[in-house]
């Protein structure tokens, strides 16, 4: 079975239209979208009407938690923006999606961690930016899950990892916010080194399990200028440059 891993589009309707569009030219038997459908200053309700009219597997991810929550004061501003633009058939959609799924051959899908979805399940935050976790560590997260594949986002960061006598663990990246940075309790900065849409396409049968990561080419001039336009600098410099050392020593 051929299965196509996408996660963190944050609203970039062309990068999940131009992702949609390659799955479709491949050998793929289903789609998981491991969740942040929509936050940011993009285009929320064109991503999330085009997600509620297919039949995909879907996690809710923690912005999508917050958005369709009740709280909008307590809101950032992408979660605000999002937030304002979708109707309650949108926020209930959201809200009534699933925490994680387990599926069949062994796969168990997730946002973050398995019993988290704002929390990294193979990185952490060291001297500004993220790195992977060490082996002992990633296992302490994982807890007693006992499946074969464990699908993860919520990094924005493309990885493909082999535990031993353990699960694989695929992080496609993300389809549309190839870069942010978090200003909370451990500040950092995650770059995917391109400004592309990421995603993953599965293979895996009783025996093996493989992966390719693939990034797309789309239309990001568009994504920026639609940050720009609603006020959103900093959205538009991750979308177009992605490099941090780049932005602060260019400005």
């Amino acid at each position: 079975m051929r299965i196509a891993i996408i996660t963190d589009i944050h609203g970039n309707l062309p990068a999940l239209e131009a992702v949609l569009a390659d799955i479709g030219r491949r050998d793929v038997g289903r789609i998981i979208n491991l969740g942040d459908c929509v936050s940011g200053p993009l285009w929320p309700r064109e991503v999330c009407d085009l997600l509620m009219a297919r039949d995909d597997l879907t996690i809710r991810g923690n912005h999508d938690r917050w958005v369709s929550g009740p709280d909008h004061a307590r809101m950032g501003a992408s979660d605000r923006y999002a937030h304002s633009q979708l109707n309650q058939d949108h926020r209930a959609w959201l809200a009534a999606l699933p925490a994680f799924a387990n599926t069949d051959l062994g796969i168990l899908a997730c946002h973050g961690r398995p019993t988290d979805d704002n929390q990294y399940l193979i990185e952490e935050a060291l001297d500004g930016r993220l790195v992977r976790s060490g082996l002992a560590l990633i296992r302490a997260r994982l807890g007693d899950v006992q499946a074969r594949v464990v699908l993860c986002g919520h990094s924005h960061q493309q990885h493909f990892i082999q535990l031993p006598d353990g699960p694989t663990i695929v992080n496609p990246g993300s389809v549309g916010c190839p870069s942010y940075d978090d200003p909370g309790n451990d500040p950092h900065v995650s770059e995917a080194g391109s400004p592309h849409a990421w995603y993953a396409v599965l293979d895996i049968n009783e025996d093996q399990v493989s992966a390719d990561i693939i990034a797309i080419t789309y239309d990001w001039k568009a994504a920026v200028a639609r940050a720009e336009d609603n006020g959103r600098p900093e959205w538009a410099n991750g979308l177009r440059t992605v490099w941090f050392s780049a932005r602060k020593s260019s400005s």
